[in-house]
């Protein structure tokens, strides 16, 4: 008994090591975030925006692992955007997890344009819509950066605290990728980037 109850509470301090560090990690991510718009000379926020950001806090139950299933021989395709030309992208890798108790699948791509580039050759991106699109996030859907070197051993973590709205969430006159069909998630996202608090 002094052992079971020894693990349990090692186990419940483990956890809530693993929660902190994750707010941490989260915190810093949203900094850098930030950061970035002020940085790019194409970004639609100034720095007088930033405060007008919303974010869900940070739950660590939303970092999930998936099994990785490589796609081999696909054809490119065009990915649809929400204004102007669509872009060349092709289907790099199906993800299996599991969320909240459900099974649960998306499809990851790669850019064809980024490919080319030495500094975002290795980019791959995760884009999908969820029930909360509308209601409290963006109603276009939001993204999710990866790398390749983000997958190891056929794993890959998914954090949804780290989803972002897309460009034209902010503004319009922006070409961004709309999520694919096969990359919607039939339940809430509570997690990552909320609707831009201000109207434009």
């Amino acid at each position: 008994m002094k052992i079971k109850c020894s693990l349990i509470l090692l186990l419940t301090l483990s956890l809530k090591s693993f929660a902190q560090d994750h707010k941490t990690i989260t915190a810093t991510y949203r900094q850098q975030y930030m950061a970035d718009f002020l940085s790019d000379a194409h970004s639609p926020l100034k720095k007088d925006d930033l405060q007008f950001l919303r974010f869900y806090d940070d739950d660590s139950t939303y970092s999930v692992t998936a099994t990785v299933k490589m796609l081999g021989n696909e054809s490119p395709f065009v990915m649809p955007v929400f204004s102007g030309t669509g872009r060349d992208y092709e289907r790099y890798a199906q993800l299996s997890f599991t969320l909240k108790g459900k099974p649960m699948q998306l499809t990851l791509y790669k850019s064809l344009a980024l490919a080319q580039n030495p500094l975002y050759a290795d980019y791959l991106f995760l884009p999908f819509t969820d029930d909360t699109n509308g209601q409290t996030t963006y109603g276009g859907g939001r993204y999710i950066d990866m790398r390749t070197g983000d997958i190891k051993d056929g794993k890959l973590v998914i954090d949804f605290n780290k989803a972002y709205n897309p460009y034209c969430a902010f503004s319009a006159g922006y070409s961004c990728p709309k999520p694919p069909d096969e990359n919607r998630l039939a339940t809430a996202i509570e997690a990552g980037e909320k609707l831009f608090g201000k109207a434009h």
